[in-house]
């Protein structure tokens, strides 16, 4: 490709070879999304305004607007402990949601308030997709009576499965909320023993009968609503081996509507290539269903305990959205946890902690609130970079959406193409430290010669989601400047 000359904002002119955009479509995306776990529980002691103030940054175009929700269908917590020190104690001190299941038959659907307010609130703001996830099953289909520490109790699955469905037709029914996904068993390894947390464990071969009987169910009772599975908290040790033994299995495959995974082991690119391989190798798309608290280092990213709501920390998250979507082709990219209260510090003593980084906290929500809510009444909000970040993907790529891969972008540059109808939407990754000088980009896209810009908006250190100024069209497709540590994402339309 020969070398373009670009006008730097400087005036000094830097040559620079073209990014090209392939004209062969990728995966259709599916969505952009976090989960409902544990901080609703929360919610009941806020007020409504703050409340439904949550759910429009969340939902809707004054926010985020995620197009994908998680609601946890709780176990009811029974034997789940506070976390009393070390690692778990940053994460929330409540991890035992209620559940509708009472045993024998009997529900009680006044439980989870908060949980299931936001799940109303999901379907009111017409997130496209919700999916029901379980962490344990209620205690009296596990082996040991409890929420956590245990497993699902061989012989229970139909039962279990009836449960399930059950929850899903109440709220499509009664609720009038459409629960369109059902993943039965969330990280089905689950091993943790201090059960600080839901959670229980279902090995390979009965996850097939689990998966068979809620589809099934779902099929014959809720045929709006279909399963996922398995949500391995590990690619390269457990769903990449895992996987095909219950795939495998006759009867099963029919039922799942996604393979789904988490990426906490931050895989290699080897196991996401496989972890892609085995979904196409099933004719399923590949969700990447639960991440959280990286960072990016010198060696990549990485796990880091600690608090960081600044632009390193959304520009880490952007880079595990890329690698996921570019590697392993998911198909859905959800964050851990909508909100959090694990942010380390006290902000009414110090208002300014909710932007700094500190050792104490923990990189797991989007949004912050304060810890001390119930003493202070400090009800604010406080919306990291993470939130901003990863709106950049779920308020421009909808459903829907098509990717395709793109070659020769400067190596500081992660940079994402996706094409809905007459449009794309281009986004750019910025790895480079606040202060380098901007990066040019020029970048072709096939088969355009009448492009508009429709708009550029950018997270940074001082930007949040900010309209910035649109790139300038070409013949082939477009040039701009990408600043250090920074997300954008440009809207062009024939």
């Amino acid at each position: 490709m020969p070398s373009l000359v670009i006008l730097a904002p400087t005036g000094r002119a830097i040559a620079t070879g073209a990014a090209v955009v392939d004209p062969a479509p990728q995966q259709t995306m599916q969505g952009f999304g976090a989960s409902g776990a544990w901080w609703t529980i929360d919610m009941p002691d806020f007020p409504k305004a703050v409340q439904k103030h949550i759910a429009q940054m969340l939902f809707t175009n004054k926010g985020i607007a995620l197009s994908q929700y998680r609601y946890n269908i709780g176990g009811g917590g029974v034997g789940v402990t506070v976390p009393t020190g070390g690692e778990s104690e940053r994460g929330p001190k409540n991890r035992a949601p209620d559940t509708f299941y009472q045993g024998n038959g009997v529900y009680d659907w006044s439980k989870d308030p908060g949980g299931t307010t936001f799940l109303r609130y999901a379907d009111k703001y017409h997130v496209s997709d919700i999916t029901g996830f379980v962490d344990s099953a209620p205690p009296q289909f596990t082996t040991n009576g409890e929420s956590c520490g245990g497993a699902l109790r061989f012989g229970s699955e139909q039962a279990f499965a009836d449960y399930l469905v059950t929850v899903v037709t109440h709220v499509h029914d009664v609720w009038h909320t459409t629960i369109g996904h059902v993943s039965p068993m969330n990280e089905p390894d689950y091993t943790r023993s201090d059960c600080t947390q839901e959670g229980m464990q279902v090995p390979p071969k009965q996850r097939a009968t689990v998966v068979q009987d809620v589809g099934e169910d779902l099929a014959a009772q809720a045929p709006y609503s279909s399963v996922i599975a398995d949500e391995s908290s590990s690619v390269g040790t457990q769903f990449d081996p895992e996987v095909p033994q219950w795939m495998n299995v006759p009867g099963t495959s029919q039922y799942a509507a996604a393979l789904a995974h988490h990426t906490y082991d931050l895989p290699s690119v080897t196991a996401l290539r496989q972890a892609g391989a085995i979904a196409q190798s099933y004719g399923k798309p590949l969700w990447m269903t639960e991440s959280c608290c990286v960072v990016t280092t010198s060696n990549g990213l990485r796990s880091r305990i600690g608090y960081d709501p600044t632009i390193t920390g959304g520009v880490a998250m952007a880079d595990l959205i890329a690698r996921d979507l570019t590697q392993a082709n998911d198909a859905a990219w959800d964050w851990w946890v909508a909100l959090s209260a694990a942010m380390g510090c006290n902000p009414v003593r110090d208002p300014a902690c909710p932007q700094q980084k500190n050792d104490q906290g923990w990189n797991d929500g989007l949004i912050e609130y304060d810890p001390n809510y119930g003493s202070d009444h400090n009800y604010s909000l406080y919306p990291t970079k993470r939130f901003w970040a990863l709106g950049n993907f779920s308020k421009f790529v909808r459903p829907g959406a098509v990717r395709h891969n793109v070659s020769g972008a400067p190596t500081n540059l992660d940079v994402m193409a996706f094409q809905s109808r007459k449009s794309w939407q281009v986004l750019v990754i910025n790895d480079d430290p606040v202060g380098a000088p901007s990066t040019a980009l020029h970048l072709n896209l096939p088969g355009q010669t009448r492009l508009h810009a429709a708009g550029a908006f950018q997270t940074s250190a001082t930007d949040d989601l900010a309209s910035v100024p649109d790139p300038t069209l070409t013949s082939t497709g477009m040039t701009t400047w990408i600043p250090a540590q920074s997300v954008t994402t440009f809207l062009l339309h024939k």
